[in-house]
C-alpha cells in the first residue's frame, strides 16, 4: 500500500488488518487486535534534507514516484513541538551563514515531556563560531521547552546541551524515565509504543522464570517488563544504546535487569557454549531459569541460529517491522510452537509499514 491521504484513516486500516490476517493466516485463524494510532502528531522524530535557494533554506523530502523534492513547511504526522520547531529553526537561519552554510540535513528528536534534540548535519568543518552561532539558536527556542542542539560533520560531533531527550512514560500506572539518544534507535509513535509494552505486560505477568530479551535497544521493552518476571537478561550490539540501557536501569532503580553487550549471534553462541565471550565473565547463563524469550529484530528478521536459539523457550513474544519476515520466521518456529494471539499496532499511518506483535506457546 502506498501513501494515500486520500484514503480514510479507518480504510487503510482495515487494509494492513488484511494484508496480515493473510500473511499470518497459515499459522493462527482467529481475528487480530488491532491498535489504531493518532492521525496526526504522532511522530516524535522527523529528519529533512535541506534546500538553499539564494537567501533562503528550506526544510524537503521527496516524492517516492516522481523523486522530486517538494517543500516542507509542517508536517503533520510530527508532534507539535517539532512542526514548532522546523518554523523557528528556517526563520532563525534566514541570513545566518554560519548556520547555513553547508548545512544539508536537519533531524528532530522530540519527547512527550517537551524535550527536543535538533542534530544538523554539514558538509564543512564545524568551529567555535558554530557553537556560538547554534548557542543562539538554542536561546531562541527556549520558549518551545528543553531543547539542545547537535552539529554533526566528518568525524565531528559538537553539542549545544546534550544529545538525548529523557522520555517519560506512564505504563500500567507506573512512571518510568527513557533517556533516548540522538541517532539511535527509538519506537517512533510514543503513545502506540505504550499499548505495545502494555500488550506484551497482559501476556507475560503471569508467567513464571526469567526473562530473556535480544535486541533490547535501551530497554524500552525489557525495564517494564522486569516487573514480572524474577531476572532479566536483555542484550544489545550498540554500544550507544547499552550506555543508555544502563543508565535507565539506574534511573528507574532496577534490580532485577542486566544488559550485555551482545549480538544475537553472539549470544547464541554464549548459550550454546560454543564460544565464550569476556563481556559475559561476570554472568553466569547457568543462573537464569529462562521461561520466555522476547525479540525485536530488525526488517530481516531472525537468522536460522537465533530461530534454533528461541525455539528452546516455551514462551515467545515476536515484535515485527516487517510483516514478510515474521511470516517467514513463523514457518520455522510454528514446528515446535503454537500462535495463541497476534496484535497489530499502527505505528505508522497512511503509509504500508505494519508493527506486529506475536506470542506463541510451546506445543
Amino acid at each position: 500500500m502506498t501513501k494515500d491521504l486520500h484514503i480514510s484513516y479507518a480504510a487503510q486500516l482495515q487494509e494492513k488488518s488484511t494484508r496480515l490476517h493473510s500473511l499470518l493466516s497459515p499459522f493462527y485463524k482467529h481475528s487480530i487486535t488491532t491498535f489504531s494510532s493518532a492521525e496526526k502528531g504522532y511522530r516524535m522524530r522527523a529528519e529533512f534534507r535541506v534546500w538553499h535557494e539564494g537567501e533562503e533554506t528550506f526544510h524537503i523530502m521527496f516524492n517516492q514516484d516522481t523523486k522530486e523534492k517538494f517543500e516542507v513547511k509542517t508536517l503533520p504526522a510530527a508532534c507539535d513541538l517539532i512542526n514548532e520547531a522546523m518554523s523557528a529553526v528556517i526563520s532563525f537561519l534566514h541570513g545566518n551563514n554560519e548556520l547555513r552554510s553547508k548545512l544539508f540535513q536537519i533531524d528532530y528528536l522530540a519527547s512527550t515531556s517537551n524535550e527536543l534534540v535538533i542534530s544538523m548535519l554539514y558538509h564543512k568543518p564545524l568551529s567555535e563560531q558554530w557553537d556560538i552561532a547554534a548557542t543562539a539558536l538554542q536561546a531562541h527556542l527556549s520558549s518551545l521547552g528543553k531543547v539542545n542542539i547537535i552539529g554533526r560533520a566528518r568525524k565531528q560531533k559538537r553539542v549545544i546541551g546534550v544529545d538525548y531527550v529523557l522520555e517519560k512514560l506512564t505504563l500500567n500506572g507506573r512512571k518510568y524515565e527513557f533517556k533516548q539518544i540522538e541517532n539511535s534507535f527509538t519506537q517512533p509513535n510514543a503513545q502506540i509504543n505504550c499499548k505495545m509494552i502494555e500488550w506484551v505486560s497482559d501476556h507475560v505477568k503471569d508467567l513464571p522464570g526469567d526473562l530473556l530479551e535480544l535486541y533490547c535497544g535501551a530497554g524500552n521493552f525489557s525495564i517494564p517488563l522486569s516487573e514480572y518476571f524474577n531476572h532479566v537478561l536483555a542484550t544489545e550490539i550498540s554500544k550507544t544504546s547499552v550506555a543508555a540501557a544502563q543508565y535507565n536501569i539506574e534511573r528507574n532503580h532496577i534490580d532485577n535487569l542486566s544488559i550485555i553487550r551482545l549480538s544475537s549471534e553472539e549470544f547464541t553462541q554464549a548459550y550454546t557454549k560454543v564460544r565464550e565471550f569476556y563481556r559475559l565473565k561476570e554472568v553466569s547463563l547457568d543462573q537464569y531459569a529462562f521461561s520466555t524469550v522476547l525479540v525485536d529484530p530488525p526488517r530481516a528478521g531472525l537468522d536460522e541460529e537465533t530461530l534454533s536459539l528461541i525455539a528452546k523457550f516455551d514462551n515467545i513474544i515476536y515484535i515485527s517491522c516487517n510483516p514478510e519476515t515474521l511470516a517467514d520466521n513463523l514457518k520455522a518456529l510454528c514446528n515446535t510452537h503454537r500462535v495463541t494471539d497476534v496484535a497489530l499496532f499502527d505505528q505508522f499511518p497512511f503509509t504500508h509499514h505494519i508493527e506486529t506483535g506475536v506470542i506463541l506457546t510451546r506445543c
